[in-house]
């Protein structure tokens, strides 16, 4: 073959173009450019080298070493997890801890019911656990004397003093005494803001003694719980008390 055929089959031939890498495929390695073996010799070399260097590392290691981690260490979805370590409690401790909780919430329910009831003492309260307004009833026999009756003469006292629920004077001890007490009515409006207030404060302690009971109630039935007797749920927990179970009957010795 001459030299010239040579020469114009050369001519004839078509430059060799790369394909571009599409967009999507970039994530899957390098481009097959020209020049793109140094890069990927370079890729290898470097992955080449920390084989090694594992290697050697692992050779280098002692077989007896032990670590903590090599049993505390967990792989989940390709990471690398410490196991926290549980707490070892027995059901004895458990039973315990139970009881003290119970000690110190009773301990501040009674401390509260104690408030309760001097707070109770000083407003001269018998029945505010209730939430209703207190009402007194009186009773006649026909529909006459209810429209013709009368709060102030059946009670005995002035039509100033009728709508007061406590210190409602006779007549006949106002004629004996004069009245006792402030009588001015901006004073008297200050003293009902005062007991109202100690009221709401009554109506709160009473709230949170029975939220203690309920706790102490609820930490009771877990307590219950840490018996291995067969049991049934029979009620769900709820906010106003705690979850009932039915526990199998065992005759103890």
């Amino acid at each position: 073959m001459s030299a010239a055929f040579r020469k114009a089959a050369k001519a004839r031939q078509r430059p060799h173009r790369e394909r571009a890498q599409p967009a999507a495929r970039t994530k899957l390695g390098l481009l097959e450019k020209k020049k793109d073996y140094r890069l990927r010799a370079h890729d290898y070399h470097k992955k080449q080298n920390a084989l090694r260097a594992l290697q050697k590392k692992a050779l280098d290691k002692n077989p007896d070493e032990f670590y903590f981690k090599m049993i505390r260490a967990e792989v989940k979805d390709g990471v690398h997890v410490i196991k926290q370590p549980k707490d070892e409690i027995t059901p004895e401790q458990v039973k315990l801890m139970r009881t003290q909780d119970i000690k110190y919430v009773e301990m501040k329910r009674v401390a509260e019911a104690k408030k309760i009831e001097r707070l109770k003492a000083e407003l001269h309260l018998l029945d505010a656990a209730g939430s209703g307004a207190g009402r007194h009833l009186f009773f006649v026999d026909t529909e006459r004397e209810v429209r013709e009756f009368d709060i102030a003469a059946h009670l005995d006292t002035v039509p100033e003093l009728v709508d007061r629920v406590y210190n409602r004077p006779t007549i006949a001890t106002l004629q004996r005494e004069a009245v006792k007490g402030p009588t001015d009515p901006a004073h008297l409006k200050k003293l009902a803001q005062q007991r109202k207030n100690q009221y709401d404060l009554l109506r709160q302690r009473i709230e949170r003694e029975k939220a203690m009971f309920v706790i102490s109630q609820k930490i009771q039935t877990r307590k219950d719980l840490l018996d291995k007797t067969h049991k049934v749920k029979v009620k769900k927990e709820t906010t106003t008390g705690p979850a009932i179970y039915k526990f199998k009957f065992q005759r103890k010795r």
